[in-house]
């Protein structure tokens, strides 16, 4: 798809090729600048003219190369004018505004470094960017450029590389000026015109073309013709149109024909490889059949040696087993005899057996009984023992309370009497409590002998079953 010229530069191209014309063009002209026209101001710019010219150059050059290759109708070689002159007119459209490039041996200008990251952005010219390196006659970056030109208008993908080139304008930056024709609108226009080129098959030989010392001169007689010419041009143009479609329309049914042959080769592998298979499976299956054959063949075979052998021991194992079954009645009446005796036995120890438990319960009831009197026993004592503590205490203190008085009464003699007094008080006191502790030592001893009497008992009721209790209860008391 062509793309679309704004309407300023499709004025500006319009009204240069009036300039151009014979005739009024030049009062036009003359009108124009004494008015200050705008697109008179446009055509003053050096840049956007020879933008222009390139422009048309480029459109006279791709025509009469599709013209000239219809009408000879023959595969085109290097040697062909039209061809030669079209790769010089791209050569001057590539080096428009191309940036100097300084280096250790002077300047550098050329157009192969744009061309060569292509390869980057379009994965398919990779081969033609390797091709043109592996050259040998090749030795500067110009005949590069101008084999990579060939190979790509030989491989129908010139307007498709060069598509991708001009969308990204940010890399084209490095390498062109900001006016530069591929930086343009008109660079754009060069690229749809290049897709017609595509009915065009070029075999050229690069190989064997001088191309670094090329000189690239557009031969301009060429491309000027009369008005018969012209006449006689158009006519040729139609027929020229019809073809073209026609040719497309062929290329089109051949690529898709092309599709469809590759879709049925392509299911065609994939049901050869899927039949190879199957027939390498039921290969596999008819020996797995077969083999299981053999194996159900050997396993009957087993099977009736097996059941043969059965059947042998089936028979001697029934001798057996009758003969057992004879000696077993014999030996059970002596066994039911030893049942009924052991039976009999079994209940009298369950008898003995529940007495004896009976006797437990009791002797443990007993236990828990002395336990809890122990306890008791061993509180009152404790309390008793308290009670004696505080008793000595008191006992402590009367004492030293006596020698605290007795030295007050050395020191004091009018108090003697009164001290005589609270002596005979505290001695008073003194023997009351002495009497105390005789009355407590006296039911102390009285507990003991109850202990004794208690553990005594105990020893006799459970000196054989519980030698444990036992021991305690002797320590307790002895």
């Amino acid at each position: 798809m062509l793309p679309v010229l704004q309407p300023q530069d499709g004025a500006v191209r319009s009204w240069a090729a009036t300039l151009g014309r014979g005739g009024g063009g030049g009062a036009c002209r003359d009108s124009l600048m004494e008015a200050g026209h705008p697109l008179v101001m446009a055509l003053k710019d050096p840049t956007i003219v020879e933008r222009t010219n390139l422009l048309n150059m480029a459109k006279l050059s791709i025509k009469g190369l599709i013209e000239s290759a219809l009408s000879f109708g023959r595969t085109l070689d290097s040697d062909y004018p039209p061809l030669q002159q079209f790769f010089v007119v791209m050569e001057h459209c590539l080096k428009h505004g191309l940036k100097v490039k300084k280096s250790f041996l002077g300047f550098n200008k050329t157009i192969w470094g744009p061309l060569e990251i292509i390869e980057k952005l379009c994965p398919e010219a990779e081969e033609i960017a390797a091709s043109v390196r592996d050259l040998p006659g090749l030795k500067t970056p110009l005949g590069r450029a101008r084999a990579w030109l060939r190979l790509a208008l030989m491989q129908k993908k010139m307007a498709d590389y060069l598509r991708c080139l001009i969308i990204h304008r940010d890399l084209l930056s490095e390498f062109y000026e900001y006016h530069a024709l591929m930086m343009e609108e008109e660079g754009a226009v060069i690229v749809g015109l290049l897709v017609g080129l595509n009915v065009i098959d070029a075999n050229l030989c690069v190989k064997g073309e001088d191309l670094d010392s090329l000189v690239g001169v557009i031969d301009f007689s060429m491309y000027l013709k009369n008005e018969e010419e012209d006449l006689a041009s158009e006519e040729r143009n139609g027929q020229i149109a019809a073809i073209l479609d026609q040719k497309n329309y062929i290329e089109e049914l051949n690529r898709q024909l092309n599709d469809t042959i590759s879709s049925l080769h392509a299911r065609v592998d994939s049901l050869e490889k899927s039949n190879t298979k199957l027939i390498e499976e039921l290969a596999i299956a008819k020996n797995n059949i077969i083999k299981l054959q053999e194996e159900n063949h050997q396993l009957r075979n087993e099977n009736t040696l097996i059941l043969r052998k059965a059947q042998q021991h089936l028979e001697v194992t029934k001798v057996d087993i009758d003969a057992e079954l004879q000696t077993y009645k014999h030996s059970r009446q002596g066994l039911d005899e030893m049942y009924n005796e052991a039976r009999r036995q079994l209940r009298e120890e369950a008898q003995l057996r529940q007495d004896v438990e009976n006797e437990l319960m009791v002797q443990v009831s007993m236990k828990q009984e002395i336990e809890l009197a122990m306890k008791l026993l061993e509180k009152d004592i404790h309390e008793k023992q308290d009670t004696l503590i505080g008793l000595r205490e008191q006992l402590e203190d009367v004492k030293v309370f006596n020698i605290e008085m007795y030295e007050k009464l050395q020191n004091s003699e009018d108090s003697k009497k009164e001290k005589n007094v609270i002596i005979d008080r505290l001695e008073e006191k003194t023997n009351q409590i002495t009497a105390t502790m005789k009355q407590l030592e006296e039911s102390d001893k009285d507990l003991l002998n109850q202990t004794r009497t208690i553990a005594m008992s105990f020893v006799k009721c459970a000196s054989s079953d519980f030698p444990h209790q036992y021991k305690l209860v002797k320590d307790i008391s002895f």
